[in-house]
């Protein structure tokens, strides 16, 4: 395999954007569409050969990424849209889309059909970790698949693993997920409660961040400004991971467990949680900004600065 490849990137958004700049400043040919033209002309700025159609993308290249909203654009574009049928027979599909289970498997199945080969690979780390190339990776699918993948997803994260055969790596996300949005709703009420007992934001915050309170959503995306400078808190909530996003996952993870006949209380009022604040103030904005829904909804009333109102 040659050091150099020409990768096709097909969803240049947010995530998607700064992985296929990363693939460039490695020193990869990456071919893009998107179909929000301004991301195309961003992408472009980065390095990125902009392509007129997906299908352009996928008839040259040797591997062709996807980062897209749900698993019927995947399933859309493989199939309708001739993703498959425009790719040299032998393409590895590598889909960083985080879609349902079955879906992941359906997209298998047609890359098999179509005579290519296939990875799901979706991530986490949210916007920091596709711009620093920090992202984690978890891959479903097979060994040797995995193994020309693996040099592409470390040049776009800082972790790979492959979690088992095809909707695997989807399986790992969700489950992820799930547990990322049940912390985050506890760890928002943890300061909801703090500030009704007169604790400061600063006070909490260095006593369960190095105690057993720890956790990502504390330690990282801190829901409330101040202790964890980087998090979107400080920055009136700009996603970071939006909560639609969450909500997204937590309808997957919420869905996949009552398919299973998983007693995940805890899960699935998260994802009841996580709906209604997408749908509502939280539609733009970060999913740790459910803590200012918990605020509202508390009694008394109390103040981001922890006095009550």
């Amino acid at each position: 395999m040659n050091s150099r490849r020409t990768i096709g990137f097909i969803g240049l958004g947010h995530m998607g954007g700064p992985m296929a700049a990363n693939l460039v400043g490695a020193g990869h040919r990456v071919l893009g569409h998107d179909l929000m033209p301004e991301v195309l002309t961003a992408a472009a700025g980065t390095g990125v050969e902009a392509a007129g159609s997906s299908t352009q993308v996928a008839a040259a290249a040797d591997v062709v990424i996807t980062m897209l909203p749900a698993g019927r654009h995947v399933l859309g574009l493989y199939r309708e849209e001739g993703l498959l049928a425009a790719a040299r027979p032998g393409t590895l599909f590598i889909d960083c889309s985080t879609i349902d289970v079955a879906d992941a498997r359906s997209a298998h199945e047609a890359a098999a059909t179509a005579g290519m080969r296939a990875l799901d690979a979706p991530v986490s780390g949210g916007v920091v970790g596709a711009e620093a190339g920090t992202l984690t990776f978890m891959a479903g699918g097979g060994d040797a698949e995995f193994a020309e993948a693996d040099p592409l997803l470390a040049v776009m994260g800082g972790k790979t693993v492959h979690c088992g055969g095809p909707g695997a790596g989807q399986a790992a996300k969700i489950c992820n997920n799930m547990i990322l949005g049940v912390s985050m709703i506890a760890v928002s009420e943890a300061f909801v409660l703090g500030e009704s007992l007169g604790l400061s934001h600063q006070a909490l915050f260095d006593v369960a961040s190095t105690a057993s309170g720890q956790c990502w959503s504390l330690n990282v995306n801190c829901p409330v400004p101040g202790p964890v400078p980087g998090s979107p808190a400080n920055r009136g909530y700009r996603p970071g991971f939006a909560a639609p996003l969450m909500a997204k996952d937590l309808g997957l993870a919420a869905d996949a467990a009552r398919a299973g006949g998983v007693h995940a209380e805890l899960g699935l009022r998260a994802a009841e949680l996580y709906a209604a604040y997408a749908e509502g103030s939280g539609a733009d904005h970060d999913f740790s900004g459910i803590v200012g829904t918990i605020r509202e909804q508390s009694a008394p009333r109390t103040s981001r600065n922890g006095d009550s109102t």
